[in-house]
């Protein structure tokens, strides 16, 4: 047998990256292994998607139990395929709909348990008992359409013309036009203003769904900084506990050295008052006394001597030195 070390270095290295690149696709697509997938595959019948896409969540009872693989159009409905990992209990009459998880139409898929025993991994849940999901953004560009194709100036004309023929009515019912009629005229004069803000709110809402990982990611961080402060609520507790007791103790301490603290205070008072009286002496004192330490300062900068004279003192005579040369 060939040592390792003898081996062709191209031969291990081809076979190394080989062995990682099939580890690397097998860990993009761990779902769809047989051994480790993500549980077992059910799919269920739609009228309409109603906004779900392949990745949502699927859930029971609120709780995530799964995802969603694949929404095909098969016929006239579609087809939502999604996997369902774990042992979760759902019969065999169970139901599904799609419902709203966030405000900005992020959708997930519930699963309404019903029935006797378990639902058999592979069986298709029936158009008669799914429910698709309402969309509110759809509903307002409906609504946008609806109104722009109301003609208020004849719809006013029209509850005018009521108004008059039920002029001869009890009076009950002449009011009740009447106040129609007073609704039809604000409508129309309300017209354009009705119309921009429908297209505004319209325009809201595509922002708002556009920014739709934005917001979910805000909503995210807010959660986590809640939860950091209810984990921390009891460190937050002691310590302004330990700040009132801290206040209570420096409260007593005052009161128990009040008389101690009091004549300290008036004659630290009274020496205040005394150097503010003398501040004019304070200051000429020190203006007379900067000459005098110059002075002393360099008669005492030669190390261990220093240098001084007597004034009007007469020096010493030179004495010639005897028996020397001349």
């Amino acid at each position: 047998m060939v040592p390792f070390r003898e081996r062709n270095p191209v031969t291990i290295g081809a076979v190394g990256l080989t062995v990682l690149a099939l580890l690397a696709v097998a860990a993009f697509n761990a779902d769809d292994l047989p051994l480790i997938g993500d549980g077992e595959s059910y799919s269920a019948a739609f009228s309409e998607a109603g906004g779900l896409k392949p990745g949502d969540e699927v859930r029971v009872a609120g709780v995530k139990v799964g995802r969603v693989d694949e929404v095909d159009l098969d016929g006239d409905h579609v087809r939502v395929v999604f996997r369902v990992k774990g042992e979760p209990a759902f019969g065999t009459r169970t139901g599904a709909a799609i419902r709203v998880k966030t405000i900005l139409g992020a959708k997930y898929l519930a699963l309404e348990p019903k029935g006797q025993g378990q639902l058999t991994p592979g069986s298709e849940i029936p158009l008669n008992r799914t429910t698709p999901a309402y969309d509110v953004v759809t509903a307002f560009s409906d609504l946008t359409t609806t109104t722009e194709q109301i003609d208020t100036e004849r719809l006013a004309t029209a509850l005018d013309t009521i108004s008059t023929t039920f002029e001869d009515s009890p009076a009950e019912v002449r009011e009740s036009v009447r106040g129609l009629s007073r609704i039809s005229r604000t409508v129309a004069s309300r017209d354009q203003a009705l119309r921009e803000l429908l297209d505004h709110a319209d325009g809201v809402s595509a922002v708002l769904a556009e920014r739709s990982r934005e917001f979910s990611l805000l909503a995210k961080d807010g959660d986590a900084l809640f939860q950091e402060i209810s984990r921390r609520r009891a460190v937050i507790h002691a310590l302004l506990k330990s700040s009132a007791s801290l206040g209570v103790q420096l409260s007593g301490l005052v009161k128990d050295n009040t008389k101690e603290i009091g004549p300290a205070l008036k004659g630290l008072n009274q020496v205040v008052d005394m150097l503010e009286r003398n501040q004019a002496a304070l200051d000429r004192s020190v203006r007379l006394l900067a000459p005098y330490v110059r002075v002393f300062a360099n008669t005492l900068g030669n190390g261990r001597w220093f240098d001084s004279y007597i004034q009007n003192l007469v020096a010493a005579p030179v004495v010639p030195r005897t028996g020397g040369p001349s």
